[in-house]
Order: C-alpha cells, then sequence, then structure tokens
C-alpha cells in the first residue's frame, strides 16, 4: 500500500484522465479538480487565449501556480494537464501529494479520439500525428518515472477503465487521511 492524501491522474491529452477521472472521484469520493479549468478559473482566459498571448511558457507558468496550489489540499482526484509533468517542480509536488495513475494511450487512440477536437493549442497543425509522436517521446518516460500505476486506456471504455483502476486502487493506494 502507498498513502497520499491525492489521487493525481497523469497522461497525455486524450488518454481519458477526466472523463476516468470524474468516474474515479465519485467511486473514491474525493473532489474531482481538473487543473487545465483551474488554469482556466484563476486567469480568467480559456487555454488557447493564454497561449495566444503568453505562449506556451506563460501556460506553463499559470499551470506551475495553479498546481502548487491545487496539490497542497488533500481527498481530492487532480486531473493534470499532459504537458504538466515537464516542470521539475510539478513532478516533485505531484510524486510529494499524491498516488499517481499513468494513463497510457497511444498515437493513434490519441488520433482517433481527438480528431474533431479544435480546442488544444499544441494541435492546431496539419501534422498532429508527428506532434503526438514528439510530445510522447519526451513525455512518456516522465509520465513512467512519477507513475505509482499504470493502466494502458487504448483497449477500454471510460467504464472499464474506472473498473480496472478500482480493483487495482483497492491493493495499491491507501487514502491518507488528515490528521488532526
Amino acid at each position: 500500500m502507498n498513502p497520499a492524501p491525492n489521487l493525481i491522474l497523469i497522461g497525455p491529452m486524450g488518454a481519458g484522465k477526466t472523463c476516468i477521472g470524474r468516474r474515479l472521484a465519485e467511486r473514491f469520493t474525493l473532489d474531482f479538480v481538473d487543473a487545465d479549468q483551474a488554469i482556466v478559473d484563476a486567469a480568467g482566459a480559456s487555454i488557447p487565449t493564454i497561449f495566444e498571448h503568453s505562449g506556451e511558457a506563460g501556460f506553463r507558468q499559470h499551470e506551475r501556480q495553479v498546481l502548487q496550489h491545487l496539490l497542497a489540499g488533500q481527498g481530492q482526484l487532480v486531473s493534470t494537464g499532459g504537458g504538466a509533468v515537464l516542470d521539475p517542480d510539478n513532478r516533485a509536488a505531484i510524486a510529494r501529494r499524491g498516488f499517481v495513475v499513468y494513463l497510457r494511450v497511444s498515437v493513434a487512440a490519441q488520433l482517433e479520439r481527438l480528431a474533431r477536437d479544435r480546442t488544444r493549442p499544441l494541435l492546431q497543425r496539419p501534422d498532429r500525428a508527428q506532434v503526438l509522436e514528439q510530445m510522447a517521446s519526451v513525455r512518456d518516460p516522465l509520465y513512467q518515472g512519477l507513475a505509482d500505476l499504470t493502466l494502458d486506456t487504448d483497449l477500454y471504455t471510460p467504464g472499464e477503465a474506472t473498473a480496472q483502476l478500482v480493483l487495482r486502487l483497492a491493493t495499491h493506494w491507501q487514502r491518507l487521511e488528515p490528521t488532526a
């Protein structure tokens, strides 16, 4: 058992972090927090707008601040953005404050799941497959290095992936309750 105050989902875009995360949070009676939505709320602007005005570096700064704040809490399931692991401070905070589940997905499945998505700034290019491959080559080792548990989501529906994780988490994660 690996006790931790929060459950944290990491992985690339299209892995199912938000959809599966909502279901897991409900199952374990955790507060669901989508880090990307928290960034939008804190900045008062959409992610594409943040990218447009501040670039990726500006977005990553917002992300770092929001994650530091979120991860100070407990009793949450935090769904991180795909690039959150790029920052060493984020990785340290994620490892320190949560049991980390890596939702792995192939580039082929990402392309299928994100085919109609026009909201992700890093995918607003004609060479989506190449962009996703490049991201995976950099990020996959970081995801693997942080993960307490990994689930490949390619072959599962969100409901099936949730069921698999509930079973695995029951034997690997213990919710760390606050001390009075």
